[in-house]
């Protein structure tokens, strides 16, 4: 008897005793096929079964929701079956179940039309129809007449939107209304994968109904503030509109329609003001899922009018709820690259400054002053008069000028926003490998006036033949390579690059003080180590830190990380923080566990990191050696920043004793990451540089600083200091910013900024006044 022989006998025979080898079997031995057949008997099973049978059921069920099960006719058809077996019995059944059954029939499909006619009369006997567009494509299964009285029932006091979705799915085939019933809710706050979306999106009939009802919305915020319907606060839309509304969003958003920037304009600020003075909001609730759409599929245009809605909307609670949303959809327009570098010129002029292509410039007349806004790094608002530079906004200006000062600074925050996402976005391409068109990058990146100065900082690969790949920093190349508009462009990676070119790109940074918008030259790589082929499917690389929690989950949601919030709670004490990456075709997950309390703070311990490919629309854990290098070495470097400056090891005056104790002794001064190891190269070309130079060395994974009271070893990984001779150790808490604002950095690090600051402090440790320290370095002295 056959592996799937076994597990079908111990669902149905509640005593057949499991052999030791079934108690924990491979199920990547049953076939898709077999582990179809294996659902529908594990879907009988009920919560009061036996032990074993219940033990199997969740097995399969976790594997049924990793892979794609195959189904044969007769388990088509005996899924139906079961589904009425469970209404009768318990009331309510997933009617997705059978669909999703169909869909991967391996033959001819079954006749289900007399299971789906129960299944549907069962449903309409109740006062409340829950996953409708399930119901929809059922009851297509059950002959016309049933489906006529569904849609009947469905339209009902729904409103015109609900109702136009209805007859939309009523009309497609069966099998299209079994696809798009794969979008079906039973509450808007959790959203299904992307790939139901691509379903919708290609549809015909669901996409002109998303057009028509997103501006049906628009059309009645506009009619509710020109006073034509009256204002009733969070009432514009019914909760099943506001449903079909983000359904349709999605479905536009994917697609990117062009009709939409338009659209926002109008539908957002009337979903978010009031006709009146009045704080409250006309939909509240869609302004909400509005920007739970734009964590699915963000677009630039849709990112600036939710900002713009959050600097004018008046009730005090929503733009704090705004904030922490907008996190969520700041890290997806990061991995969304065929938009977010999309930006609008907003009538700026490209300048140039010493030679250098800078930026843009928009300049405005107020009276007899001149606005002038710069952009390089990031947006400026300055005054000049008569061609002279002013110091601060003219008075006259302020006074006779009001309205055109509000819309300068409110046009140099939405600016540097755009900046901010166009910077995500571009370092999320390394992920995704993006390439973009010659002729495109040189005019909409190289050469925009808001993007060139970011742009022009960072090294390119351009393809100037077949496989050929010619690198280039814009800011020291005075001539670009010559080659076709189509030819390739992508970001320069290190992974990509033998190490002489990177010493090269480095020093030519150092050399020329070009700092980088983020860490290019300097960025860390992660290869596969001997360990991690021999655990073969995980990591613990990362294992076995004590992290500050709370820290930790705040860096989850700022990197575009998925995770559970843990506490002493039940079901509160393990969760697998995961992000997708790669277009979606990745996923990356790093375990962790809630450890314990540390006064009022909250202490994690670090597990595994585990990759999962998407396979046929389910994930399926994969080897490490099959994920691509970029791939694997973006997704390690996140999890090296999330343990790198939230481990406890990092915190200087931690006091707390036994094994927490222990950890942050060996922690505290361990082997280098790979992120200490690049400040250390950093420190290896600017320590010359420095005043502090002659009393500074590099020794393994130490700075070395020799002061006059005593000599100084600062760690690079967790800034933490010993000192010569009995490797004592000193606590110095910093106040404030870190760093000298006169050293030079490629790349912003605040633990580098840290241990400069530390190491010009000790070089002249006879001038420290801290009465904490100086009792600490005399007391050994």
């Amino acid at each position: 008897m056959d592996l799937a022989a076994r597990l079908t006998r111990a669902l149905t025979d509640p005593d057949f005793t499991l052999a030791e080898q079934d108690r924990n079997p491979d199920l990547s031995q049953v076939s898709d096929e077999q582990l179809g057949s294996l659902f529908v008997a594990a879907y009988q099973v009920r919560a009061s079964a036996a032990p074993t049978m219940t033990t199997v059921r969740f097995m399969v069920e976790d594997a049924a929701g990793e892979r794609q099960p195959r189904y044969t006719p007769e388990a088509c058809r005996r899924m139906f079956e079961v589904l009425v077996e469970r209404c009768e019995e318990s009331g309510w059944a997933d009617l997705t179940l059978g669909l999703r059954a169909l869909e991967s029939c391996t033959g001819p499909l079954p006749d289900v039309s007399e299971p789906a006619r129960r299944l549907v009369e069962f449903r309409l006997e109740k006062d409340t129809l829950r996953q409708p567009y399930a119901l929809l494509a059922v009851a297509g299964f059950a002959g016309d007449g049933t489906l006529r009285a569904v849609v009947e029932r469905l339209s009902a006091d729904v409103g015109p939107i609900v109702a136009d979705e209805i007859a939309v799915m009523a009309g497609c085939t069966p099998a299209e209304r079994a696809l798009l019933s794969d979008i079906d809710r039973d509450h808007r706050f959790v959203a299904p994968l992307a790939h139901t979306w691509r379903r919708a999106a290609d549809n015909p009939a669901y996409v002109a109904f998303a057009r028509r009802a997103l501006e049906a919305a628009a059309d009645r915020t506009d009619a509710i503030r020109a006073g034509e319907i009256p204002y009733r606060a969070d009432k514009a839309f019914t909760d099943r509109e506001i449903t079909s509304l983000g359904q349709a969003l999605r479905v536009a958003l994917q697609r990117d329609e062009p009709w939409l920037p338009e659209l926002f304009e109008r539908l957002l600020p009337g979903v978010a003001l009031a006709p009146t003075a009045a704080k409250t909001l006309p939909s509240q609730a869609l302004l909400y899922e509005a920007v739970r759409a734009a964590q699915d599929f963000p677009t630039p245009e849709l990112v600036t009018a939710i900002r713009t809605v959050r600097r004018t909307v008046r009730h005090a609670g929503v733009p704090k709820q705004l904030d922490k949303m907008l996190k969520k959809v700041d890290a997806a327009l990061a991995e969304r690259t065929d938009v977010a570098l999309r930006l609008p010129r907003l009538e700026f002029d490209t300048v140039s400054i010493s030679g250098s292509a800078a930026g843009g410039v928009l300049r405005r007349t107020a009276g007899d002053y001149q606005a002038v806004v710069t952009v390089t790094e990031t947006a400026t608002l300055t005054w000049e008069k008569d061609g002279r530079p002013l110091r601060s906004l003219p008075a006259p200006v302020r006074r006779d000028h009001a309205a055109l000062v509000k819309e300068l600074r409110e046009l140099v925050k939405r600016v540097n926003a755009q900046l901010a996402t166009l910077v995500r976005a571009l370092e999320g391409g390394f992920a995704v490998e993006a390439v973009h068109p010659y002729g495109w990058w040189r005019t909409e990146l190289a050469g925009h006036p808001l993007a060139s100065a970011l742009v022009r900082r960072l090294i390119w690969e351009i393809e100037v033949a077949p496989g050929e790949w010619r690198a280039v920093l814009p800011e020291t190349d005075e001539r670009l390579p010559d080659a076709p508009d189509d030819a390739s462009v992508r970001l320069w990676h290190p992974l990509r690059s033998e190490p002489h070119a990177v010493r090269a790109w480095r020093d030519l940074l150092t050399e020329r003080c070009i700092r980088q918008p983020f860490k290019q030259a300097f960025r860390e790589i992660y290869l596969l180590t001997p360990a991690e082929e021999q655990t073969r499917v995980y990591s613990n690389r990362f294992a076995a830190h004590l992290v500050h929690y709370r820290r930790m989950f705040a860096l989850f949601r700022a990197r575009g990380w998925k995770s559970d919030l843990l506490g002493p709670w039940d079901g509160g004490d393990g969760d697998e923080a995961e992000r997708t990456l790669a277009a979606g075709e990745w996923r990356v997950r790093f375990f962790h566990t809630w450890a314990d309390w540390a006064g009022n703070d909250e202490l994690a311990s670090t597990d595994q990191v585990r990759f999962d490919r998407r396979v046929e629309g389910s994930w399926r854990e994969a080897p490490l050696a099959d994920v691509p290098p970029l791939v694997f070495s973006e997704a390690m470097r996140d999890v090296d920043l999330f343990v790198g400056v939230t481990s406890i090891a990092a915190d200087p005056d931690w006091t707390d004793g036994g094994p927490v104790r222990t950890y942050w002794e060996r922690a505290g001064f361990a082997e280098l990451t790979a992120s200490a190891e690049a400040r250390r190269d950093v420190l290896e070309r600017i320590l010359p540089r420095l005043k502090i130079a002659d009393r500074c060395t590099l020794d393994g994974r130490f700075l070395v600083v020799r002061g006059d009271l005593r000599t100084y070893k600062i760690h690079l990984g967790s800034a933490n200091i010993l000192m010569a001779p009995d490797d004592s150790y000193l606590c110095i808490v910093p106040a404030g910013r870190s760093g000298d604002s006169k050293v030079f950095l490629p790349f912003e690090d605040e633990r580098l900024s840290l241990i400069l600051s530390k190491a010009f402090l000790l070089a002249a440790d006879t001038k420290i006044t801290d009465e904490t320290i100086l009792m600490q370095i005399k007391r050994g002295a």
